[in-house]
């Protein structure tokens, strides 16, 4: 009897240390922390806003095993590298640091934690630990110079640049090329703004613009302010920067580059979660439906309408804007005909194409 008694609380021993031990299991299985730095609000309608879509997108698709936060209007410099570090020490694994300016500070904090990935949008640094990501904007933004080609009655088109690095450069030089290939006689003004996210200063750059005659304002910064200023001055098109800023000028607004990230975030955060992730450069554009330019202002003709979706058609089956013959602003041939630049140049543009007025800022 004393034996059976014993038999029985041994085997309720273990039925509950088994217990124990699958809560503990099930405890063990915390989610998996991603962590976002953006360069401007959530709020601002472009940039930001989109790839904050991205990161809801991973939460929305992986459910309860993962975890996200993000750090908004951080700076480029010494705050990024401080907020990116309390990532770290926050058990994020997963970090994707949003913006050109955040690379040295983003490369050092990685080079500090080898066990945590990053990903840092527009930059070229890479660690074992480190990748890299960007859109192909100037596909959009080719898009885009055709319709202002064919829509400018001035002949004016006004463009308002943050800051003179080579994604900048590049859709300015995008721009441009569609310009000569479509509108020769069209003529492209840029200010300069020196920041990505300022309202104020963007209304003002697109005052300026207006002033001087054009007609069609783009935009490389991320507030909708250009747009409204489009729409308040009347007679003049907007080109929305990163998302569909159409709400912000109905008769404005001519088309959006838009950069859609959630496919790509949540790509990723799988393949680090299961282990396949590897550092590399990812280059996504209208191929890989990460840069889309096809939401036309409604009163565009049917027949332009066609042609720029049978742009967006040819560059999705592989046609590169900058493909030559390109010149730069001295007459030099620097794309030969028949040859495209490849990535490793478009990376690292620092000049204008000829037709472009002006210098890049030092």
């Amino acid at each position: 009897m004393r034996t059976f008694r014993v038999k029985q609380w041994l085997a309720a021993l273990l039925t509950g240390a088994s217990l124990t031990l699958a809560s503990l299991g099930a405890q063990a299985e915390d989610p998996f922390k991603v962590g976002f730095i953006y360069v401007g609000p959530v709020g601002d309608n472009g940039w930001s806003y989109q790839h904050d879509l991205g990161r809801k997108a991973v939460e929305k698709n992986l459910g309860d095993k993962v975890k996200t936060t993000y750090i908004e209007s951080v700076p480029e410099g010494a705050d990024a590298e401080r907020a990116i570090t309390n990532l770290v020490k926050d058990g994020n694994k997963l970090i994707f640091t949003t913006s050109f300016g955040y690379m040295n500070p983003t490369a050092k904090v990685a080079k500090k934690y080898p066990d945590v990935t990053f990903m840092h949008a527009t930059g070229y640094k890479q660690e074992k630990n480190l990748g890299t990501y960007i859109a192909k904007s100037f596909e959009g933004r080719y898009v885009a110079g055709f319709l202002a080609a064919k829509m400018t009655k001035s002949n004016t088109i006004g463009y308002i640049a943050s800051f003179p690095i080579p994604e900048v450069i590049r859709d300015i030089n995008a721009v441009q090329l569609a310009l000569n290939r479509y509108n020769p006689k069209a003529k492209l003004k840029i200010v300069w703004v020196n920041t990505w996210f300022d309202p104020g200063k963007e209304a003002d750059a697109a005052n300026t613009l207006m002033d001087q005659g054009a007609d069609v304002i783009l935009q490389h910064t991320d507030s909708p302010a250009a747009m409204q200023a489009a729409e308040r001055r009347g007679g003049v098109y907007g080109v929305g920067q990163d998302s569909d800023m159409s709400r912000f000028g109905e008769k404005a607004h001519l088309v959006s580059v838009v950069q859609n990230w959630e496919d790509y975030y949540t790509g990723v955060v799988k393949s680090v979660m299961d282990g396949t992730w590897k550092s590399g450069d990812f280059w996504g554009g209208m191929a890989e439906g990460v840069v889309t330019s096809n939401n036309f202002n409604p009163a565009l003709s049917e027949e332009l309408k066609a042609e720029a979706t049978k742009i967006i058609d040819e560059i999705k089956g592989g046609y590169n804007p900058f493909t030559g013959p390109i010149k730069d602003q001295k007459g030099e041939v620097k794309v030969p005909e028949g040859s495209s630049m490849s990535i490793a140049d478009l990376a690292k543009m620092d000049w204008y194409v000829e037709g472009v007025e002006g210098d890049i800022p030092k």
